[in-house]
């Protein structure tokens, strides 16, 4: 319905091309220290392209969470700054169209940039945390994402320090050289002829079986030295401490409810946790808000480009985070509430942007 006329679809239209190029470009920002990382498993681990392509996947809801509203501020800037650089937007109003009837289309896309936010908050981060476990767990399993390098010392989770033999004269070389020091007050040695990768679904653990080897306890205390052989011995490892595990899974909300009910209201660590809860919905209604903002400022900041768009954009959204900041800072030091820390951001940029098309509409 609100795209019923040539010109609202066409206003549409030219909010899509800078929204697709600026949230390609700020992934892009935003992934470059993962993708790094993925790089690296894909050339020096040797991990199969299809198991990067898939934690790649499996990031990206996260980050698509963080771009969205900024891709939204920059494509309503650019648009709008676009059509009154050109003069269309004075032909327009001349017509007898409002500013409020121009804003129309603005809204459709900033509805649906809201929805799609609140989409990705709601389930996507969510079922990348839980899915990202598991692809870290299967690429453990199948391909050993442990690091193990031949040659080299490896360290594939803490106070877990791994060694295989390289290869000598093209034969293939065998053993395994393992050092546990996760029990501080008995560290072991192991040493076996070779290993075979296992894993436990159930447990989410992922477990080295060495075969035919010698387990060197407290190896540095002469009269309490003890030397075991065995024939298959597993080694586990929790996946919880490997560098490629999924992050620690958020708090409910009612243990947060409880955590702050037995502290009479004074742990920092849960008024942040609540104001993370409440941050759920109050961020993605911010992408909302940032659509409708970016016209009113696109029609000031007319001259500044593709480019200035982009910079005006993420320089209000880093007002945005500091004004986030400033209310967490309130919040732990007791003197507003987690609700109002959340929503005292998307309520102040509420009114500006009231303040701005009030002020537009009249000139």
């Amino acid at each position: 319905m609100i795209l019923r006329t040539l010109l609202d679809r066409y206003i549409f239209t030219e909010l899509l091309s800078p929204f697709g190029l600026s949230l390609g470009a700020l992934c892009f920002i935003m992934l470059t220290r993962e993708l790094l990382r993925l790089v690296e498993l894909l050339v020096s681990k040797g991990v199969g392209l299809w198991a990067v392509m898939k934690v790649f996947a499996t990031l990206l809801p996260s980050f698509l969470v963080l771009t969205l509203p900024i891709a939204g501020i920059i494509a309503s800037i650019t648009a709008f700054g676009r059509l009154s650089f050109d003069k269309e937007l004075v032909a327009m109003r001349a017509a007898g169209l409002s500013l409020f009837r121009l804003t129309q289309p603005v809204l459709l896309f900033a509805i649906s940039v809201f929805g799609l936010t609140l989409l990705l908050s709601q389930w996507g981060q969510p079922w990348s945390s839980l899915n990202l476990k598991k692809v870290a767990l299967n690429l453990l399993r199948d391909q050993l994402v442990l690091a193990l390098e031949r040659g080299a010392f490896n360290e594939p989770i803490p106070n877990v320090v791994i060694y295989i033999p390289d290869d000598r004269s093209g034969q293939s070389a065998t053993g395994i050289f393992v050092s546990d020091e996760r029990a501080p007050d008995e560290p072991r040695i192991i040493v076996a002829e070779s290993y075979q990768v296992l894993m436990d679904a159930e447990h989410e653990q992922v477990a080295l079986r060495l075969v035919n080897g010698v387990i060197h306890s407290r190896p540095d205390v002469v009269d309490q030295y003890q030397q075991v052989s065995f024939t298959n011995y597993d080694l586990r490892m929790n996946l919880s401490q490997s560098g490629y595990a999924a992050t620690e899974e958020r708090p409910t909300y009612a243990s947060i409810l409880a955590t702050l009910n037995a502290t009479q209201w004074k742990d920092q660590q849960a008024l942040r946790r609540l104001m993370e809860h409440y941050k759920d919905l109050a961020f993605p209604t911010a992408s909302l808000v940032f659509c409708l903002m970016g016209v009113p400022v696109g029609i000031v900041s007319k001259r500044s480009g593709r480019m200035g768009g982009f910079a005006v954009g993420v320089l209000i959204v880093v007002a945005y985070y500091i004004l986030n900041i400033a209310c967490e800072f309130l919040v732990t030091t007791l003197m507003i509430s987690p609700f109002a820390g959340a929503w005292l951001p998307n309520g102040l940029f509420t009114l500006l942007t009231i303040w701005l098309f009030f002020n537009m509409s009249r000139q």
